[in-house]
């Protein structure tokens, strides 16, 4: 299926598909910058990936990871795409420590782990992202200089200065983060991505990321916060992101007609069932955190309670009740036992305790107020 243009007034147009090998081959680099090195001279041509307009984050990350792994590897792919609200969490960490879970679950915040590594970021509309899929090379990996480059020097000629600081932050000229990058790799290919900050809703992104101090000891990467920034504040000229979008395409294909892949249909159902394997399930998102231990301690009218909870592979694992209480079972071991290998989600709590009465054993305390208990709203 050829595409036809992506964006109305963009250089985009109907090409062949990437299979064929009448495509250019365009380079990264714009004329005048310093001469590529042999590497960058055999580059394989690049073929920007249509993703239609989709805005589900569950379905970009499928279509980013399917694409690596099943086009055709004498190409290399561009794809950028914009998500609807959604905090994307880095491969390492564990969600729980990344989110404000009352505000995420009030404003219907989607949370998607994805396949690099790196810190949690928050999407919104406003916020462009992209990934660049090549072959793996080991002198490729952890090189950000190589793929945020182009990116730069688009950005330059919109007067939005940014240099590369640390591992994998662009900031602007204020020393402001505009973009966070991360990459993931098989042992063939490779793709660098990351987040082009050009109008996001900042308020929205420090709630979703503002988590309450939770007595929760894990191992996880947990991100570093760092003062932010938008493109659209530091670049002096007023653009939508669609325009910006057209023009970094034309910025990084110089030639008149930029080479553009569109799905068929049954690349789009495999890219769907990918997203309901992975990307949808509370398993990837939740589950796949690593072992953390949780510590919830309250005090009611009934007295203390005091639960000690480690979750591994997202369940519980190990739970143990204190408190002075006055059970009139003489032990929790049979609620203890109960609990454990279920998923440490709401839903999951609260179906397992459904037909259970935790009054007798926690002297008289609710099945709501328990339930608020193991698993904090915030």
């Amino acid at each position: 299926m050829l595409p036809g243009p992506l964006l109305g007034g963009s250089r985009i147009r109907s090409c062949p598909s990437p299979m064929s090998s009448s495509l250019p081959a365009p380079e990264l680099s714009a004329p005048d910058a310093p001469p590529p090195s042999p590497d960058d001279a055999r580059a394989a041509p690049l073929v920007l990936i249509d993703n239609e307009g989709v805005t589900d984050p569950t379905l970009n990350l499928a279509l980013e990871e399917w694409t690596l792994r099943n086009l055709d590897p004498q190409y290399r792919y561009l794809l950028f795409y914009v998500n609807e609200p959604s905090i994307i969490i880095g491969r390492n960490q564990n969600t729980l420590e990344e989110i404000n879970r009352a505000y995420v679950e009030d404003r219907n915040v989607r949370v998607v782990r994805r396949m690099s590594g790196g810190g949690a970021v928050y999407h919104d509309e406003g916020n462009l992202n992209f990934s660049f899929m090549t072959d793996y090379k080991p002198g490729r990996l952890h090189n950000f200089n190589r793929f945020t480059r182009p990116l730069r020097r688009v950005l330059a000629s919109m007067g939005v200065e940014a240099e590369l600081e640390g591992r994998n932050d662009l900031v602007a000229g204020d020393g402001r983060k505009i973009s966070g990058n991360a990459q993931f790799s098989t042992p063939r290919r490779m793709f660098s991505h990351g987040t082009l900050m050009f109008n996001t809703d900042r308020k929205a992104l420090a709630r979703a990321l503002d988590v309450t101090p939770d007595k929760i000891d894990s191992k996880a990467h947990q991100s570093v916060r760092k003062r932010v920034a938008n493109i659209s504040e530091v670049g002096g000229r007023v653009y939508d992101v669609p325009t910006f979008r057209r023009l970094l395409v034309d910025g990084l294909f110089p030639q008149d007609e930029t080479p553009v892949y569109t799905l068929r249909s049954d690349e789009w159902d495999a890219v769907e069932d990918l997203a309901e394997r992975r990307y949808r399930r509370w398993a990837w998102n939740v589950g796949a955190s690593p072992p953390f231990d949780v510590r919830r301690r309250e005090r009611f009218e009934e007295g203390e309670v005091d639960v000690r909870l480690g979750i591994e592979d997202g369940k519980i694992d190990r739970i143990q009740i204190y408190g002075d209480f006055l059970g009139t079972w003489g032990t929790t071991a049979p609620l203890e036992h109960h609990l454990r290998g279920t998923p440490y989600a709401p839903e999951a709590l609260r179906t397992k305790l459904a037909g259970v009465d935790v009054s007798p054993l926690l002297g008289g305390l609710t099945n709501d107020d328990f339930l608020a208990l193991l698993y904090e709203e915030g």
